[in-house]
C-alpha cells in the first residue's frame, strides 16, 4: 500500500499511438488504494483552511468530491463548455493542436474563499491553469492544487508556478 503507482495501469497507444495512458480505474476498484489516495491528499491539505474543493472534469470529480466529503466542505465542478445549467464564465486554453475551454458557474466561488483545486493527473497543465484563472476571476484564493498523478516529463508544474502543487505519484517517463 506504500506505493500507489502499482495500482495504476499503463495502457500503451491510448487514446492514440505513442501515448501511454495512465488508467486509474485499477486504483479506484482497489478500495484500500483509493482510500489511501484520498486520505493522503486530505492529510497534505489539512490545516490550509480549505473552504471548498473544485474538481476538474471528469476524473477530478472522483477525487475532489471524496476530499470535500472527507473535509466536510462543499464541492464545485469545473466542466467543458455547455455542461453547466446556470450562468457560467469560461476560460480557454491552448492544446497541442488548437484550443479548448472550461467553465464554472458564475456564483460558485465567493470573493476571498479558500479553494483547493483537485484533478487526477497533471500532464501539460493547461486545463488546471485555466481552472485557476477561473477561480481568480471570481476572486477566490487558491490554497493548493492536488493531483493523484504527475507526469514530470511533461513539465506541467511550470504552468502552475506560484501555486502550491502536490502530487501523490510521479512518472518520470511514459
Amino acid at each position: 500500500m506504500d506505493d500507489l503507482k502499482h495500482f495504476i495501469r499503463n495502457v500503451p497507444d491510448f487514446p492514440k499511438k505513442g501515448i501511454g495512458f495512465k488508467d486509474i480505474t485499477t486504483l479506484l476498484k482497489a478500495g484500500s488504494a483509493f482510500s489511501k489516495a484520498v486520505d493522503d491528499l486530505v492529510e497534505h491539505f489539512k490545516g490550509k483552511n480549505v473552504e471548498v474543493v473544485v474538481g476538474v472534469e471528469a476524473r477530478g470529480f472522483i477525487f475532489g468530491a471524496a476530499i470535500a466529503y472527507n473535509l466536510g466542505i462543499g464541492f464545485i465542478p469545473v466542466r467543458k463548455p455547455g455542461k453547466l445549467p446556470a450562468e457560467t464564465i469560461k476560460q480557454a486554453y491552448e492544446l497541442e493542436y488548437g484550443t479548448d475551454a472550461v467553465e464554472i458557474h458564475k456564483d460558485a466561488i465567493q470573493p476571498c474563499q479558500n479553494v483547493l483545486i483537485v484533478d487526477d493527473l497533471l500532464a501539460t497543465g493547461g486545463t488546471v491553469a485555466a481552472t485557476a484563472q477561473l477561480i481568480e476571476k471570481l476572486r477566490g484564493n487558491i490554497v493548493g492544487i492536488g493531483f493523484l498523478i504527475e507526469l514530470d516529463f511533461l513539465k506541467g508544474r511550470e504552468k502552475l508556478s506560484g501555486y502550491e502543487v502536490f502530487s501523490l505519484v510521479h512518472f518520470d517517463s511514459e
